[in-house]
């Protein structure tokens, strides 16, 4: 009889020492780990939200006028559109003084539009509206109004963003109505303060 042939190992490797072996040097032997004892005195720390001072349940007491209204870039494009003055639709919808809020990354958006969008751009450097500096990279603006206003609970947020409006809602920031565009006016969300009455 022959001799049989072993079929070849593809992908072994040679077997190599562990570094813990007990064959190899003290100095070139890995050191076991040692456990940390846990102390059963030391609290647990938890990293809660705080809830902010200005909300009495749902209600903002910060929101008063005259009103500090945040715009996206999309609700100045759509005013145009439905050929609404900013501030005087805005003083029609809340019937008091109302300042929009322009921050430089919605400024640096229409910029981006170009020479077509050089009607929002005008609308943007009114001097009845306040220009707002961006300290964060980028010019993506919903992130920036949706972190200025989980810091600072004293806008409203102007939009007809889809996207940011669930963003608004499903971050849970309570206290921070939406105003948006329908019939050719401005219309804001309805928020009921404890009692069931509209905030304003």
């Amino acid at each position: 009889m022959g001799k049989q042939k072993k079929p070849r190992k593809y992908a072994t490797m040679k077997r190599m020492l562990s570094l813990r072996d007990q064959r190899l040097k003290k100095k070139d032997r890995l050191k076991p780990k040692k456990k940390e004892k846990k102390d059963p005195s030391a609290r647990k720390g938890r990293e809660v939200p705080q809830h902010p001072s200005c909300l009495f349940f749902q209600y903002n007491t910060q929101l008063g006028p005259p009103y500090h209204i945040l715009v996206d870039t999309n609700f100045i494009n759509f005013s145009i559109k439905a050929k609404l003055d900013l501030v005087q639709s805005m003083m029609d919808c809340l019937y008091s003084k109302c300042i929009p809020c322009i921050t430089d990354c919605v400024m640096a958006e229409i910029e981006k539009l170009g020479q077509k969008y050089r009607v929002a751009l005008r609308i943007t450097k009114d001097p009845r509206s306040e220009l707002l500096p961006c300290t964060h990279k980028g010019t993506y603006a919903d992130d920036c109004l949706v972190k200025r206003v989980t810091q600072h609970k004293c806008y409203i947020v102007a939009t007809v963003d889809w996207d940011l409006k669930r963003r608004i809602r499903i971050h849970k920031i309570p206290g921070v109505p939406i105003i948006y565009i329908s019939n050719y006016r401005y219309n804001i969300e309805q928020m009921p303060d404890d009692y069931g009455t509209p905030w304003f």
